[in-house]
């Protein structure tokens, strides 16, 4: 049964066709045939044999007159399977055969082994012909790091965060993607963070939680509110609770040091601070500070 990731995954070329030849041409280096639309079409490949093909979906480019220019049909691939060897080229000359257009086969596949695998050629028989898929995964979708790049190509970027968040340059990777979110609708953004989020691996998610706990606890939270919601809020408050209770800390201690003596007015002051920034603040006056008015200025 396919799932919510290669749902979404699908969605994505669903809603934004023109995805599809975009890539061919600036990832693959593929001369599209000039086109003027691209359009969903069935994903059904009924031949009048008893079995019925389905592919996760068929996209149609035409020209300025109306003629077909090519069809691209699309798999999301997440896990090998030894029978697409066998579908993907029926997928082709089927849809070849009913459209008479070029036809090719487009395979996402997030996973390196699983696209080293669907990318493959495939042999029809005595090496006298084959199929050759065109792969989007991590050998050729982009590592996307800048935030600026990843809002003007969200589904980029998403799918650079799904087939490279657990690399080298993964946290980047994904923080580029997540603050793209925020140009998207709730609904939509919601399901792209959902694929991303179950693509990463453990040491990565806690990684990620721990950038959105520093951000929030430093106020400078600049994730879209699903992305912080991650964090359960009682696991923040008590981290939060913790790092200005040491902030309080250290200042008493700097004050006691420099023999500055405080009014009970302003160790309340100081007790009820809750903004790191401002007790970082006064840490600072400390080292200039004749008295408690300078360092709580």
């Amino acid at each position: 049964m396919p799932t919510l990731e290669h749902n979404a995954l699908v969605e994505i070329f669903r809603e934004h066709p023109e995805l599809a030849p975009r890539f061919l041409a600036t990832l693959f280096h593929v001369e599209v045939p000039p086109h003027t639309s691209v359009a969903v079409v069935e994903s059904s490949l009924d031949q009048l044999i008893p079995v019925e093909f389905r592919a996760d979906l068929v996209l149609e480019l035409r020209d300025a007159s109306g003629a077909l220019a090519l069809a691209i049909v699309l798999e999301v691939q997440r896990d090998e399977d030894p029978d697409k060897k066998f579908s993907w080229p029926t997928y082709v000359t089927v849809v070849r055969a009913r459209k008479r257009c070029g036809t090719v086969v487009l395979v996402v596949a997030p996973d390196a082994g699983v696209a080293t695998w669907a990318a493959e050629n495939i042999d029809l028989g005595l090496g006298l012909g084959h199929v050759e898929p065109l792969v989007l995964g991590p050998a050729v979708v982009p590592e996307i790091t800048d935030p600026n790049e990843a809002e003007n190509e969200i589904e980029l970027a998403v799918l650079s965060a799904v087939v490279h968040g657990n690399g080298p340059s993964g946290l980047n990777v994904v923080q580029a993607a997540l603050a793209a979110l925020g140009r998207l609708d709730q609904e939509h953004a919601a399901v792209y963070f959902q694929v991303i989020w179950n693509a990463l691996r453990e040491p990565m998610r806690r990684a990620l939680e721990a950038l959105v706990m520093e951000r929030q606890i430093e106020g400078e939270a600049n994730f879209p509110p699903f992305v912080q919601k991650l964090i359960d809020r009682g696991k923040l408050e008590g981290l939060r609770e913790g790092e200005l209770k040491a902030k309080r800390g250290t200042l008493l201690r700097l004050l006691a040091r420099a023999g500055i003596v405080l009014a009970e007015c302003e160790s309340a002051r100081i007790q009820a601070c809750m903004d790191i920034t401002t007790l970082d603040r006064w840490i600072d006056n400390v080292f200039a500070a004749k008295d408690a008015t300078e360092v709580l200025s």
